[in-house]
């Protein structure tokens, strides 16, 4: 299958004015490229996500790769600009007693307002002030894909 996927991306016409897609023109035909092979009734759904995985992981490690292998100049060439950004520093705020007792006490109150959360009783703190229920943000729903 994986070869006939790919068989069927080679074939696949790009309409372009120029010699190479821009980003938006790939976008546009992927997307309908893969509207089509559903459209088709032809494919397992699960067994062409698990393809397109593996040629994910496969174009990653290339670019990788081919990422280290070019001097750090910034270039515009073939239909894309690179810039070498220097990564910059990040303080470390560990190194201050003050920051070290605030971030122990807000792991402590994390704690606190999570018992709380879950509580069906009201809970009090040791100064008999209320401990309010804090609100609950869902977070977006995920597929994890392994081999």
């Amino acid at each position: 299958m994986s070869k006939d996927l790919f068989f069927l991306m080679r074939t696949q016409e790009f309409e372009t004015a120029n010699f190479l897609p821009t980003k938006k023109e790939l976008v546009k035909h992927s997307t309908q490229f893969a509207h089509d092979l559903m459209a088709s009734g032809d494919h397992n759904p699960v067994e062409l996500l698990a393809q397109a995985k593996r040629m994910q992981e496969s174009i990653n490690a290339i670019y990788e790769v081919l990422k280290d292998k070019i001097p750090h100049e910034n270039f515009k060439e073939f239909g894309v600009t690179g810039q070498f950004r220097n990564g910059g520093e990040t303080l470390n705020y560990s190194d201050c007693p003050v920051w070290q007792d605030l971030q122990q006490q807000l792991t402590i109150r994390e704690a606190i307002l999570k018992a709380v959360y879950k509580s069906k009783c009201e809970i009090y703190d040791q100064e008999g002030i209320l401990i309010p229920k804090v609100s609950a943000n869902n977070r977006k729903d995920s597929l994890v894909l392994t081999f």
